[in-house]
């Protein structure tokens, strides 16, 4: 009975779990939230044998949400079948708090997130917690806006993440011109826009920022990174037509990556319905499963 007892228990303990806590930034003078995806066997082991450490993927979310939109809305319990159908290995996802300001720092300097991310939150997140540190553990994911944050972090910064995914990034073809006209018009983005990139836009910033102008920039150095994009073939935003400029960029420069325009908008259910293939692409790219 005692024995029976011992393996529930056990059983009990070794599940997945979401973990969120806050970090006072120095660079940004304010907190940032962030939650933590630990897959079962990071608990299983019990804190006095800590061995196995673990590959990290940075989830960045889109315009609107926060650092709990993927877990609260269905995301962990994908992640936990897949483990169950041996499709996913073991890593650790991280969801920082990235407010609307694109995961950049903005035009004027006041706020300076990439900086931040990368000074900051990364080695606070690889010292916390039991990560395997180095470029080959270490990749980045994002949607809609996170989704331009995610490929401007992986093609600004090749030689720190190995992986990068996006799912309808916020990649925009129309000139700064054309945005700022947009903006005076009164288009909801332009707003978010002058906030981040200046008003009117500064264009060295933009281009300094731009996926789709590092894709041509850094082209050699992102050969060595696995890239994966999808968009919906109706996005709402209009966001299909930077997918495909990007996906023309990237073959013009010969750098191997897996493209997909499926049916579909700018939506939650969108998102969900890819989010299993996107996770399997960074187990794959970690080498985690075949």
């Amino acid at each position: 009975m005692l024995f029976a007892v011992f393996i529930v228990s056990i059983s009990a303990q070794a599940q997945s779990r979401i973990e969120c806590n806050a970090l006072n930034s120095r660079i940004l003078k304010y907190e940032v939230h962030y939650c933590v995806y630990l897959p079962a066997s990071y608990d299983a082991g019990g804190t006095k044998n800590p061995i196995q450490r673990y590959p990290v993927l940075y989830f960045l979310h889109g315009l609107g949400d926060n650092e709990k939109t993927l877990f609260n809305s269905g995301g962990w319990t994908l992640l936990d079948d897949l483990r169950k159908q041996h499709k996913l290995g073991d890593f650790l996802i991280v969801a920082p708090e990235g407010r609307r300001g694109f995961y950049i720092n903005s035009a004027d300097g006041s706020v300076r997130y990439s900086d931040f991310f990368l000074q900051e939150f990364i080695p606070l997140i690889e010292t916390k917690y039991r990560i395997n540190k180095g470029r080959n553990n270490r990749a980045i994911s994002g949607i809609s806006m996170g989704g331009y944050g995610a490929l401007r972090f992986a093609f600004s910064h090749p030689e720190m993440f190995s992986a990068v995914s996006a799912q309808s990034a916020a990649l925009m073809t129309e000139s700064p011109q054309e945005l700022d006209t947009a903006a005076r018009s009164g288009a909801p983005l332009g707003k978010v826009l002058a906030v981040v990139f200046g008003n009117p836009i500064d264009v060295l910033h933009w281009k300094d920022n731009s996926p789709l102008v590092l894709a041509r920039k850094n082209a050699a150095a992102l050969k060595k990174l696995a890239i994966y994009f999808n968009c919906g073939q109706d996005d709402n935003y209009g966001f299909e037509k930077g997918a495909e400029a990007l996906h023309e960029e990237l073959r013009k420069e010969g750098v191997k990556h897996e493209y997909h325009l499926y049916p579909g908008d700018h939506s939650l259910d969108y998102f969900m319905a890819h989010f299993t293939e996107v996770m399997e692409f960074h187990s794959r790219a970690f080498g985690l499963v075949q």
